[in-house]
């Protein structure tokens, strides 16, 4: 279920951000503008929060698959970096739209006030700096993908489409080229989350019938 749910999260998340048609680069003020009383916004941005989770299944998956292999390394190494940078996004939405979700409730000239606040959040000074490691998933989902790739564990079109990962990281307010990147990832894990519960399903009937 995770590989399922982990890229459909993501979609949603990318396909409700406004101006989605008309893609440009943000500040940090207009980000901060953008998510101002938008709900719909910040529930993609909840979602996101809890796909983080779901990441780490989902790269525990992969070496997992990649431990029968000659490439395990691939996905032990992937994993160490996927993880760091799960922990990263959880931490960067968990500043940046639960802040926002809180001061929301403000009357609007204390909510001004605060916007100094918000845009050295947004901006990722001090320690916010570490939140930069969501980077990171590129990099190590990509080590897992070539990996899947060059040991054919998993149908090769598959292994290439989770390249798409890198196309998630594209800037603030280009959330279009994000979700085409989240569309490949679905394409990719989805297929192979039907067929490791398509396979769980046939064992257990397979068992069922070996004990009748």
């Amino acid at each position: 279920m995770s590989f399922i749910l982990f890229p459909l999260l993501f979609v949603f998340a990318f396909a409700v951000h406004p101006g989605l048609l008309t893609p440009h680069r943000l500040s940090e003020t207009e980000l901060i503008v953008r998510a101002h009383h938008n709900a719909l916004l910040a529930f993609g941005h909840v979602l996101v929060l809890f796909d983080a989770a779901i990441l780490i299944v989902v790269t525990l998956g992969l070496m997992r698959i990649l431990d029968r292999t000659s490439a395990a390394w691939a996905g032990f190494a992937g994993a160490v970096l996927t993880v760091i940078s799960a922990i990263a996004l959880g931490a960067e939405k968990g500043a940046e739209c639960l802040t926002i979700s809180a001061l929301d409730t403000l009357p609007e000239a204390q909510f001004t006030q605060m916007m100094p606040g918000l845009v050295v959040i947004f901006s990722h000074q001090g320690w916010m700096i570490l939140v930069m490691g969501v980077l990171l998933l590129a990099v190590g989902l990509s080590i897992q993908a070539v990996g899947l790739l060059v040991t054919g564990a998993i149908p090769r079109w598959q292994a290439a489409l989770l390249l798409g990962v890198w196309l998630m990281g594209w800037p603030d307010g280009e959330e279009i080229v994000a979700l085409a990147g989240s569309i490949l990832l679905a394409m990719a894990l989805i297929p192979l989350g039907l067929r490791i519960i398509s396979g769980q399903k046939r064992l257990k009937h397979e068992l069922a019938a070996l004990s009748a």
